[in-house]
């Protein structure tokens, strides 16, 4: 079945190049396009063109679909284009030329719209429910370890010495940025299109007001070119939010795979979170923060393609934004597994001891020591100069661990203001 079939045959080679993966991308938009319909038959009741025994029917008919949907036992067979014409069939099914009033007032375009909407809306909270509980473990993480020492470095060189309780909480806190961008996602799809149908409205008189409040949108986007022209904008803002947050946890990941190298040797896992070598025994592989490496990396990559599809469409409604629709549930769908698997696995992390008189750290302290001079008198540049002097010809001798006391520093971590600042954004 077909919204648009008007009763001639279509070449399978073009029908199956058209249609690509839309059955099986729409599975998960089942849930919010019968959620959808469900407001949209009240809404015809509501104005009188559907009665009220056809909206107490269609109502029923779409809750028992949900209910599949909820059990698993759904299904979008090949007979169907995507899932908008496979409940229409089952509506028209049960309840004959009822059913088929359900499209009254509204075109695919619209349904397509406001079912990745309802989607994006729902999915960005969860991420944001995620990443919060990941920047909780960190701060944790940081208040346990923060007394332990940690070389710091620029350019991959030793420079300074810093604190487990630095590095967890850094993450920490630019990973609140991260949610800063997912609450401002949240209001571009927080904006109902539904009643925009192919674009420019309807001639019905159609309640958009009520769907907007039956729904639970914030809003409604009230131009219907505009929230035609949403298709394409929500899928680069949450793709984009998406690759920031994926930016952050690539980042993080790097470090773990570098500390866990014998070279570093700062930090280890389980080893049932780790995996081998098939020739060599002595491996311990962070095959898990590899992966998630690479796949958010794949998740930046995803964003600058939806900004690619997009960037040269004209108003209204093309077929190229059927190819947004995969990638986009791909990053929301793939973000939440690395999430959950990040979150578990760094839960795990052992810190081990550092030994920072080892000589290949015996430079970490010059900063130190220069301030140590500034404080008894000298000027900046000529400790800085007399300190230089040391290290180049050998005679230099790290001074004591000195307490860096400002605020954000290693022995001043603020933990209660970053959790402060994610909890105010809350």
């Amino acid at each position: 079945m077909k919204l648009w079939d008007k009763g001639n045959s279509i070449d399978q080679k073009i029908e199956n190049f058209t249609v690509g993966n839309d059955r099986e991308l729409d599975m998960h938009l089942a849930k919010y396009d019968l959620t959808a319909s469900a407001a949209h038959a009240k809404m015809l009741g509501k104005i009188g063109i559907l009665d009220g025994e056809e909206v107490k029917v269609i109502l029923f008919e779409l809750e028992k679909l949900q209910q599949q949907v909820e059990s698993g036992s759904f299904q979008i067979e090949k007979d169907f284009e995507d899932v908008h014409s496979k409940i229409e069939f089952e509506l028209t099914k049960s309840l004959g030329d009822t059913g088929k009033k359900i499209h009254t007032a509204r075109s695919r375009n619209d349904q397509v719209l406001v079912a990745m909407q309802l989607y994006f809306k729902e999915n960005l909270q969860e991420i944001s429910g995620k990443t919060s509980e990941l920047i909780d473990v960190l701060l944790g993480l940081a208040e346990k370890h923060q007394d332990k020492l940690l070389p710091g470095y620029t350019h991959l060189q030793v420079a300074m010495p810093s604190s487990f309780g630095l590095w967890f909480s850094a993450y920490a806190e630019i990973l609140i940025d991260d949610l800063h961008l997912l609450k401002a996602g949240l209001k571009i799809v927080d904006q109902n299109p539904l009643g925009s149908a192919a674009g420019y409205g309807s001639s019905f008189p159609i309640d958009r007001e009520f769907t907007t409040k039956e729904l639970g949108f914030s809003t409604l986007k009230y131009n219907v070119v505009a929230a035609q022209m949403s298709r394409g904008k929500c899928e680069r803002t949450v793709t984009s939010n998406i690759a920031s947050l994926a930016n952050t946890l690539s980042r993080f990941a790097m470090d773990i795979c570098l500390y866990m190298s014998q070279n570093f040797d700062f930090i280890s896992f389980p080893d049932e979170l780790t995996t081998g070598s098939s020739i060599m025994p002595h491996k311990k592989n962070p095959d898990v923060f590899e992966l998630i490496r690479g796949k958010c990396n794949k998740l930046q990559a995803i964003a600058n393609e939806m900004i690619l599809i997009t960037n040269n469409l004209p108003s209204g409604y093309h077929r190229d934004l059927q190819l947004i629709k995969e990638n986009s549930i791909y990053a929301v769908e793939n973000i939440k597994e690395i999430l959950d698997v990040f979150t578990y696995s760094i839960g795990l992390i052992i810190v081990k001891e550092i030994d920072l008189k080892d000589d290949k750290y015996r430079y970490l302290f010059t900063v130190d020591s220069i301030n140590d001079l500034v404080v008894q008198g000298s000027s900046f540049r000529d400790a800085y100069k007399q300190i230089g002097e040391q290290v180049q010809n050998g005679t230099y001798e790290p001074t004591d661990l000195k307490n860096h006391s400002h605020i954000g520093s290693k022995d001043n971590l603020a933990l209660d203001k970053i959790a402060e600042k994610k909890n105010k954004r809350d």
